[in-house]
């Protein structure tokens, strides 16, 4: 079938989890101290107005990032067990293939408040390092590499006046001075290769990807509600993380009421997950108050509570007493794990597209493991020289 790009209805969406650079970890941190100490006073508030009950809300949850598409820590895994970045592509994005972009492809790349046109290996170059560590295996650099390519070329995040922002907004962007020897080679090494989809007539199919996915990633439509599904970003299987990238965190009932101020209805009682995807992320839940109760998307929950992805269970501490929050998923706390990664079968090659290779199969079992609307194919896009 096509690809259905072009009436592709997106919602607004939450900025991507790519691993960030040095400078914005720093901007970050700056960021996060600030907010620490407006919540500080917020949390005095919340305080008095829930009668600071004492209860501590927990929340356990895996991932790093939507969980939609390609996960960096799951490239690695699979690059560090021998997976082709063909392997790795076709995992990640069911049903895909690998074609060729346009030749001379310009991306307009929004810098502060700037729009620069670099041209697009160029672009790819100064993106590859900045996104994923140079010192990991080259198939993950070559899997990030023909990842991003495909994203510059779909996500056209300012419509008409530029393609991607250089940030996680879109994906990080930091020019030559991102360059290093390897990054560049898997740029080289696949050069023009991007993601397509669809027979007899393929078309790039955006490539959203992110850092962790905890052990299974998500329908982009259960990860963004409001978003249509799309065949190639469909939940898979992620045995390399299943047990590395767990998280913890705690907070006062007072410090979670003034995170999600405006949803709580008298005194905060709890979360109730009302629906999870294919993975254990959160689609819906309700925020229980003594006045009533607010429903609130997985996506808005997390961000709300600075949670590092919607994967998440609630627990209610009162003392040394540790209650469950409701839940009415039916999803159990964890997607099993595959003791082997099942063989994928590449979609009908065609003409002028290269078959993507299956994932390597046979697998120990104790083997451990951005994002803006899409744009229109790659046939609309301008080509010509780049400016610096």
């Amino acid at each position: 079938m096509a690809a259905v790009l072009p009436s592709t209805r997106m919602p607004v969406i939450y900025p991507t989890y790519h691993r960030p650079s040095a400078a914005l970890r720093g901007h970050a941190r700056q960021t996060v101290a600030l907010l620490a100490g407006v919540l500080a006073g917020l949390c005095l508030w919340a305080g008095a107005a829930a009668g600071a009950s004492g209860s501590t809300l927990v929340i356990e949850g895996a991932g790093d990032g939507h969980g939609v598409g390609m996960s960096q820590d799951g490239a690695y895994g699979y690059a560090v067990h021998g997976a082709t970045y063909q392997a790795i592509l076709a995992h990640y994005y069911t049903g895909t293939t690998l074609g060729q972009a346009p030749a001379n492809a310009v991306v307009r790349v929004l810098e502060g408040t700037k729009v620069v046109k670099v041209a697009l290996e160029r672009y790819v170059r100064g993106v590859v390092a900045a996104e994923m560590p140079a010192s990991w295996p080259l198939a993950a650099l070559e899997a990030q590499a023909i990842a991003s390519r495909t994203y510059a070329l779909t996500d056209h995040a300012g419509g008409s006046r530029f393609d991607v922002y250089a940030d996680t907004r879109s994906q990080v962007y930091e020019g030559a001075a991102a360059e290093t020897a390897t990054s560049n080679a898997a740029v080289a090494d696949t050069a023009g290769q991007i993601v397509v989809y669809g027979a007899p007539h393929p078309q790039p199919a955006i490539t959203f990807f992110f850092a962790s996915s905890g052990g299974m990633t998500e329908d982009i439509e259960n990860a963004w509600p409001g978003s249509a599904p799309q065949p190639w970003l469909r939940a898979v299987a992620d045995p390399y993380e299943s047990s590395t990238s767990s998280w913890r965190v705690s907070m006062s009932f007072a410090s979670a009421t003034a995170r999600l101020s405006g949803l709580v209805k008298g005194s905060l009682r709890g979360i109730e997950v009302l629906r999870r995807g294919a993975s254990p992320r959160i689609v819906s839940a309700q925020v229980l108050g003594t006045g009533g109760d607010t429903q609130v998307s997985g996506p808005e929950l997390e961000a709300r509570l600075g949670l590092q992805s919607t994967w998440a269970h609630f627990s209610v501490k009162t003392g040394a007493s540790v209650t469950p929050e409701p839940d009415l998923s039916g999803q159990p706390t964890a997607p099993s794990p595959p003791t082997s990664i099942p063989p994928t079968t590449p979609a009908p090659s065609p003409e002028g597209a290269t078959p993507a290779q299956p994932a390597t199969p046979a697998l120990s079992s104790s083997a451990q493991g951005g994002a803006q609307a899409p744009g229109a194919p790659v046939s609309t896009l301008s080509t010509g020289g780049a400016a610096a």
